[in-house]
């Protein structure tokens, strides 16, 4: 049975799915991330660390953008040919998200165009694709339809000589602590022995056959809740001066309570978390988000009423519930209340909602603002636009399952 599988992450933000296919057993060859923090943490954990990412000679170890790196080395990714088993990765999806302002000419939007081309240069066997919900939706300008990017994608891939198949799924099916409806594509090289157009399907039947095994041989159940995943992180549990930055505090662990704290605090011997910081609070937000745990209802925006009660002129608050999955976590942590504390989430419990273990390390600020929000990516950005690793993991393995079946 083949193993060592090689593929290429682009838009490869900080991680997360590299670190799910490492644990696969694949092998990365190289990662594309543009912001610059996002890459520091990649580069801690993938490549310092783990040796994931063994790079070419002709491609500097930094953070790049994919359209200077498909400009400036054609003929180096040309001769990748034959070589690369997958090609992963999703344009950013800033124009394409419902959370935010759906531009169909939103520059970011011309990435696709460029994760096209690469493909074309490069040819692996796979490709996948990950996106945001909106992806796959209409955009509408004045009162007329527009482009529907993922038939775009679909459609560009095909004549690239890929049978292609994509289908939204949530991740809170596949044991991750959270709701979060992303659109997958899987494409298949046209040439392979076998029918690639029923092994583009082949992938998302086996990914839900495959996964109360998989998560059954780490402990795991298939789903699993808020509380499962961050309840011994409570700043209950006492606190020490952080130290990544001068007057904020950082939480310490309590005892591990079941299978998914275990799992993803393996490895861990201290007494406080990477990144779990507490945001200062005033006392007046201290008592407004104290009001909102008391009379708020779980999971559901607080509503115009209360936003005005309590003159919040946040456009989403959610006071989030400890008995089902975490909402969609955004770049915007100001956007959820914590279940039982009257605060917003660390980028740890943000870690944790999305899988990644303690031991993965996150560098960078903590967040950002005003105009630098559209080049800076701090850590809650980083962890937000992840894809959880825990579903990278399975992704990887089955893809591997199809490759060693063919």
């Amino acid at each position: 049975m083949a193993d060592n599988y090689t593929y290429i992450d682009l838009f490869a933000g900080c991680g997360g799915l590299s670190l799910g296919l490492h644990n696969a057993g694949w092998k990365g060859l190289f990662a594309i991330e543009k912001a610059e923090d996002a890459f520091k943490t990649l580069k801690h954990n993938l490549i310092d660390k783990h040796n994931h990412f063994p790079w070419v000679d002709w491609l500097p170890k930094e953070h790049l953008d994919l359209t200077e790196v498909v400009g400036k080395y054609k003929k180096q990714l040309k001769s990748l040919r034959g070589s690369i088993d997958m090609v992963t990765g999703g344009p950013p999806c800033q124009g394409f998200s419902m959370a935010g302002r759906r531009n169909e000419s939103d520059e970011r939007n011309r990435l696709v165009r460029f994760y096209i081309y690469f493909i074309k240069l490069v040819q692996p066997k796979i490709v996948f694709f990950e996106n945001v919900k909106g992806f796959t939706l209409e955009f509408k300008r004045n009162g007329e339809k527009g482009k529907v990017y993922s038939d775009f994608v679909i459609n560009k891939l095909n004549k690239a000589g890929y049978h292609v198949h994509g289908e939204l799924v949530n991740f809170a099916d596949y044991g991750i602590p959270q709701k979060r409806t992303r659109f997958i594509l899987v494409g298949v090289k046209k040439d392979l022995p076998s029918s690639s157009e029923k092994l583009a399907k082949e992938f998302f039947s086996k990914l839900t056959a495959n996964k109360t095994r998989f998560l059954e041989s780490k402990n795991l159940t298939v789903t699993s809740n808020l509380e499962d995943a961050i309840s011994d992180l409570l700043r209950e549990h006492g606190t020490e001066q952080s130290l990544d930055t001068k007057g904020f505090q950082s939480g310490k662990y309590s005892d591990a309570s079941n299978p998914y704290q275990i799992l993803l605090r393996q490895g861990i011997s201290q007494k406080v978390a990477d990144s779990h910081r507490f945001v200062n609070h005033s006392d007046k937000l201290t008592k407004r988000l104290t009001y909102i745990l008391e009379n708020a209802e779980g999971n559901k925006d607080i509503g115009s009423k209360m936003k005005e009660d309590l003159q919040v002129k946040t456009h989403t608050l959610v006071r989030l519930k400890k008995d089902s999955p975490c909402k969609t976590l955004t770049a915007h942590p100001d956007d959820l209340i914590h279940y039982c504390e009257p605060r917003i989430l660390t980028v740890r419990e943000y870690a944790r909602i999305q899988s990644f273990p303690d031991s993965f390390e996150f560098k960078g600020k903590y967040t950002t603002g005003g105009l630098r929000r559209r080049v800076e990516v701090p850590r809650y950005t980083q962890v937000g636009n992840a894809i959880p690793p825990l579903f990278g993991e399975q992704s990887g393995l089955v893809i591997k399952q199809i490759l060693n079946e063919r």
